[in-house]
């Protein structure tokens, strides 16, 4: 058996050999062992790690050729598209047809693999500072902190036409859990579950924020989406926690709507109280008044 030993590259990567394969190869489908004795956790890190690298190459010079990926690597042609078609699967890169410039050679052109938009955002973006740097310059410019708490709102708004649609499909005691997957499609990893007291009513968890590092600096950003679930839902929602000021989950408690039924009606008594009161104040001082205007009526003032 015959093996492969690369040298070092000429970008200063450390010098990479071909995994030696010592053990017994199955052709079955996708299936591959790995090499005799080696761990499958560091087997599997070597290959995240080589897969990273001919990601970052093309991030770094463009389209490639598994030829021009092998030469800056240092790896075989083989092993190359091992890892490209690896990254395919994953939609990190995608092969197409090199653009020829000039007059075309005889020949079909070579192919070459470019990144994908998920691929680029697999590394570093500035869409956050980016998205930050816009709302401070509308908060500045534009109307202060109303305008701010208008776009959050109008942001928001316009996510929600999605979130009642999945809602106005369900009967009412599912409209939390309708919530929640209509929020994971858009990225926050929502579920629902009971509160502590499950006769008090449901918690809405969000285990991932995309907007997190922005809502951290602009809190209408959360503002907002607690005045939205509390539409959506028709109730009073309450915010527990956030990611952005450092929680874990964002978590908002929903209380069933007996609770919320008892607490709307406990505060129109409060209410209903407070008039009467008042009411009554009123009607007493007009009394007190008209009585102190009747005794001294006649009298000289003098």
């Amino acid at each position: 058996m015959t093996y492969r030993t690369v040298g070092r590259t000429g970008r200063g990567l450390p010098g990479s050999e071909e995994l030696r394969n010592n053990g017994v190869v199955k052709n079955v489908g996708e299936a591959r062992e790995t090499p005799t004795g080696a761990p499958q956790e560091e087997f599997a890190t070597g290959e995240r790690s080589t897969r990273n690298r001919v990601a970052r190459s093309i991030l770094d010079h463009g389209p490639s050729t598994v030829a021009d990926l092998a030469g800056r690597l240092g790896l075989t042609q083989a092993a190359v598209r091992r890892h490209l078609d690896a990254l395919v699967a994953d939609d990190v890169v995608q092969p197409r047809e090199q653009r020829v410039y000039g007059a075309r050679t005889r020949g079909r052109p070579a192919k070459v693999f470019a990144l994908t938009d998920c691929g680029r955002d697999a590394f570093d973006q500035s869409y956050d500072k980016l998205a930050a740097d816009a709302l401070r310059w509308i908060a500045e410019h534009a109307g202060g902190d109303e305008a701010v708490v208008a776009f959050a709102r109008a942001r928001i708004a316009a996510q929600a036409e999605a979130y009642r649609a999945a809602m106005e499909q369900v009967p009412p005691e599912q409209r939390t859990e309708a919530l929640a997957k209509a929020l994971s499609a858009d990225g926050y990893a929502a579920t629902a579950r009971s509160a502590p007291l499950p006769q008090a009513g449901e918690q809405l968890c969000q285990h991932h924020c995309p907007v997190a590092h922005v809502a951290e600096q602009f809190p209408q950003l959360c503002e907002a989406e607690t005045e939205i679930f509390s539409q959506l839902l028709g109730t009073h929602v309450q915010r527990l926690a956030t990611i952005a000021h450092g929680d874990g989950v964002c978590t908002t408690f929903i209380p069933k709507a007996s609770h919320s039924a008892k607490a709307a009606q406990s505060a129109k008594a409060l209410r209903t109280a407070a008039e009467v009161s008042r009411t009554a104040a009123t009607k007493k001082t007009s009394k007190t008044t008209h009585n102190t205007s009747a005794s001294t009526a006649g009298r000289n003032p003098a």
